[in-house]
C-alpha cells in the first residue's frame, strides 16, 4: 500500500494514485508525440484523440443516452449557476425558474439565477439548519417554470438526494437541472428524470478548471441574447467543445480517471456499479463510528446523508476552538489531511470521493476512537 497521506479535501480533491503516476510518466512526452499534453493544439490529431476517448468513456460509464450532448466547459459550478439560466430561463419566454434549496450550494444557485430570471424557492431546508431534505411531494412547483434546479449532493452541508425527483409525477413538465458536482460518477444517474446536469471536475474527476455539462438536445438553442457565445450550449455542442480553447490538461486527466474507473472491480461488478459499492461501505463505516461516539456527531438525518462529504462536529462541551485545533493537528500528524470543515459551518469534514480507498476511512475511524479515548 502507498505511504502517501490520506487526503480528505473537498476539492480540489485527491486523485487515484495510479492516475497521478501515469500523468507523471507522460508529462514530457505523450505517447511518443514529443509533446506534453499541455503543449498540444486543442485542434490537433493528438488532443482530438484524447478528447474523443474521454467523452466516449464518460458516456459509457454513466450510460448517457444518445439524445444528450456532453460538453467540456470551464468556469466550475459557480459559473454554471449563471450559464444555465442564460441558456434555459427564456426557453418559454416567461423566465421563471424554481429552485430547491437544500444547502449552501443550491442557495448560491438561487441567488445567481435571480440575476437572469424570476426565481421561486420551491422548498428550503435552511430553517431546519440543512439537516434534512424536503419531500418532493411538498415542493411548490410552478407549471410554467422553465426548469427546476436541485443540487443533488451538498458538499458543505453533507446532504444527498439518493433518488432524483420525478417531476412529471409531481405534475411538472419542466426539465430538471442537477448540480451533481460532488458526487458525479459515484453512482448511476436516472437520465429519464434529467434535462441537464453539470459538475465541476475537481472533486471526483480531475484537476480544477474543467466543467462537465450533460444537456438534452431539445434544450439547446434557447440562449438569451446576453449569453456569451462561449457559454451558449448550442454553440459549444456544435463545435464539439472546441469553440474556444478548452481546459486541455483537465480533459486529459479526466480521461485517465475514466479509464481507471472503467477498470475498477469489486466482486462481480465493475465501473460505476463497483465504485458505488465501495462508496456505500466507506460511508457506512464512518457514519457508524460517528453515531457510536460520545464526542463526535454528524447532524444530518440518516436518510439523506451524503456518501461523499461527511461533516462532523465535536459534541456539546467538547466543541471548543482548542479541542477542534487539537483534533486537526493530531489528524495531520497521522497523515490524515484537510479535515477542517468549511469556514461557513466550522467543525470538520471528511470528503471520501471515489479516489479515497477504504483504508483511508479505516485510518480516520481509528483516529476518531483514539481521540475519544484521550479526551472523552
Amino acid at each position: 500500500m502507498s505511504s502517501r497521506p490520506f487526503n480528505f479535501s473537498a476539492g480540489p480533491a485527491a486523485l487515484p494514485e495510479a492516475v497521478l503516476q501515469q500523468v507523471a510518466g507522460e508529462m514530457l512526452d505523450w505517447h511518443g508525440s514529443g509533446m506534453s499534453v499541455m503543449e498540444m493544439s486543442h485542434r490537433g490529431r493528438e488532443f482530438t484523440e484524447i478528447a474523443e476517448a474521454a467523452e466516449r468513456d464518460l458516456r459509457e460509464l454513466l450510460q448517457v443516452p444518445s439524445h444528450f450532448r456532453i460538453l467540456f466547459m470551464q468556469g466550475g459550478g459557480l459559473a454554471e449557476n449563471a450559464i444555465v439560466p442564460m441558456n434555459l430561463a427564456g426557453r418559454q419566454g416567461l423566465g421563471k425558474v424554481d429552485v430547491v434549496i437544500s444547502g449552501s450550494w443550491s442557495k448560491k444557485s438561487a441567488q445567481e439565477a435571480r440575476r437572469y430570471a424570476d426565481v421561486q424557492i420551491a422548498a428550503d431546508s435552511g430553517p431546519g439548519g440543512y439537516r434534512s431534505l424536503s419531500s418532493p411531494s411538498n415542493w411548490q412547483l410552478r407549471r410554467d417554470a422553465a426548469y427546476v434546479h436541485i443540487c443533488s449532493n451538498e458538499t458543505i452541508d453533507g446532504l444527498e438526494f439518493h433518488e432524483l425527483p420525478d417531476l412529471r409525477a409531481l405534475g411538472s413538465e419542466a426539465p430538471l437541472v442537477v448540480d451533481c458536482s460532488s458526487h458525479v460518477l459515484s453512482r448511476a444517474i436516472d437520465w429519464s428524470r434529467v434535462g441537464l446536469a453539470f459538475a465541476g471536475a475537481q472533486k471526483n474527476i480531475g484537476p480544477a478548471g474543467l466543467t462537465l455539462v450533460f444537456v438534452r438536445e431539445d434544450l439547446l438553442g434557447h440562449a438569451m441574447a446576453i449569453c456569451p457565445s462561449a457559454f451558449d450550449y448550442k454553440t459549444v455542442a456544435e463545435a464539439k467543445s472546441m469553440y474556444n480553447t478548452p481546459p486541455t490538461f483537465g480533459i486529459y486527466v479526466a480521461g485517465l480517471v475514466f479509464q481507471w474507473l472503467k477498470d475498477f472491480r469489486r466482486g462481480d461488478l465493475n465501473g460505476v456499479a463497483a465504485i458505488e459499492q465501495r462508496n456505500i461501505e466507506k460511508a457506512a463505516l464512518l457514519y457508524a463510528a460517528l453515531d457510536a461516539s460520545s464526542v463526535f456527531e454528524n447532524r444530518v438525518a440518516a436518510a439523506c446523508r451524503s456518501r461523499m462529504n461527511v461533516p462532523f462536529y465535536l459534541r456539546g462541551a467538547y466543541d471548543t476552538p482548542q479541542l477542534n485545533e487539537s483534533f486537526l493537528n493530531g489528524a495531520k500528524a497521522r497523515n490524515l489531511l484537510q479535515l477542517k470543515g468549511h469556514k461557513s459551518v466550522g467543525g470538520m469534514r471528511a470528503s471520501i470521493y471515489n479516489a479515497m480507498p477504504l483504508e483511508g476511512v479505516q485510518a480516520l475511524v481509528a483516529y476518531l476512537k483514539d481521540f475519544e479515548a484521550q479526551y472523552g
